[in-house]
Order: C-alpha cells, then sequence, then structure tokens
C-alpha cells in the first residue's frame, strides 16, 4: 500500500492521470508495475519504491552509479551490496535503465 501511495504521489506531482484508469482497470499492482524506476534517473526516493529495496540499498545504489557512471545493464545491479538474485528477480519487470 505505501508503494502504491508512493506510486500515486509521483504520478500527480507530473501530472499523469492514467493511474485512475489502470486503477479501475487492473488494481494496485498494475499501478505498480506501470510506473517503471529508472536505475540511472531514479532518486533515492524512487528506487525506494521498489519492493525490497530499503534507504541504505538505495543510497547504496545511487552511490554505485555516480562512481561507475550509469548501469549499461539490469544485472549491474548485482554489483550493488544488498542487491542480490532474489531482489533483483523482483524487481526486474519494474525497473528500466
Amino acid at each position: 500500500m505505501k508503494r502504491l501511495i508512493t506510486v500515486l504521489l509521483m504520478l500527480s506531482v507530473l501530472g499523469v492521470s492514467t493511474p485512475v484508469i489502470l486503477f479501475a482497470a487492473g488494481g494496485a499492482d498494475a499501478v505498480e508495475q506501470s510506473a517503471k524506476v529508472s536505475l540511472n534517473a531514479g532518486t533515492v526516493a524512487d528506487l525506494q519504491a521498489l519492493p525490497g529495496i530499503g534507504k541504505v540499498t538505495a543510497e547504496r545504489i545511487v552511490a554505485f552509479r555516480k562512481q561507475n557512471g550509469p548501469f549499461t545493464k539490469v544485472d549491474d545491479l548485482l554489483k550493488v551490496n544488498g542487491v542480490g538474485a532474489k531482489t533483483l528477480a523482483k524487481i526486474r519487470p519494474m525497473v528500466v535503465l
């Protein structure tokens, strides 16, 4: 529920009205999956909206990106301390480069 609220707030700030349509058509899961998080542009707050990614891990992702440059593939997340194969499998459909 917390992620849904975060996604809805982010989209409303951007002036996007599609969450209402998606929510009516497919429920909360449709809204959460429709708003993909960019690994190369996402903020700590954006990354925290992903399941299994807390504040510390989100900060590590941003720090890794600053130190090593942009991610070239989603699998590069495995190089970040705190992101393992199970977490990556959960978030893979929700992230883009």
